[in-house]
C-alpha cells in the first residue's frame, strides 16, 4: 500500500484518476476518506502520516495568521480565487510544510524530493 505521500504525489500528477478535478475541497474530502478507510482495514498510519494529519493545519493556521479551527482546505481557500487555485496552493504549502519537518521528507525517493523542491 502506498503511504499518504506517495499518493499525494500521484494526485498531484493526475487529479482525475482520484479526485475527478483539481480542488482543494474534494482533496481534502479524499484524505479524509483515505485516513478513515485505513482506519477500518486496521492499517496503522506512519509516523509522517500521522504528523501530517496531526501538524498540518496547526502550522497552516500559524503560517496564515488565522486563529479559526477551519479545516486547512478552507484557510487555503481564503487566499485563493479558484478551487483549482486552492489545489495548486495546498502542493506548495505541503512542501514548505514538509521542508520545515525534514522527517517527513525520508519516505520518498531523493528524485522526487528534488522535483518537489524544484516546483517553485
Amino acid at each position: 500500500m502506498s503511504n499518504l505521500f506517495d499518493l499525494l504525489q500521484k494526485i498531484e500528477k493526475n487529479p482525475g484518476i482520484y479526485i475527478a478535478s483539481p480542488s482543494v475541497s474534494d482533496l481534502f474530502m479524499f484524505l479524509v476518506g483515505y485516513e478513515f478507510a485505513r482506519g477500518e482495514i486496521d492499517v496503522d498510519l506512519t509516523d509522517s502520516e500521522e504528523s501530517f494529519h496531526a501538524d498540518f493545519q496547526p502550522w497552516l493556521q500559524q503560517k496564515l495568521g488565522i486563529k479559526s479551527v477551519a479545516s486547512w482546505a478552507k484557510m487555503i481557500m481564503l487566499t485563493c480565487h479558484t478551487e483549482q487555485e486552492g489545489f495548486k496552493q495546498f502542493f506548495n504549502l505541503l512542501d514548505e510544510f514538509r521542508r520545515q519537518n525534514i522527517d517527513l521528507i525520508d519516505q520518498i525517493p531523493t528524485q522526487d524530493n528534488e522535483l518537489a523542491f524544484q516546483r517553485r
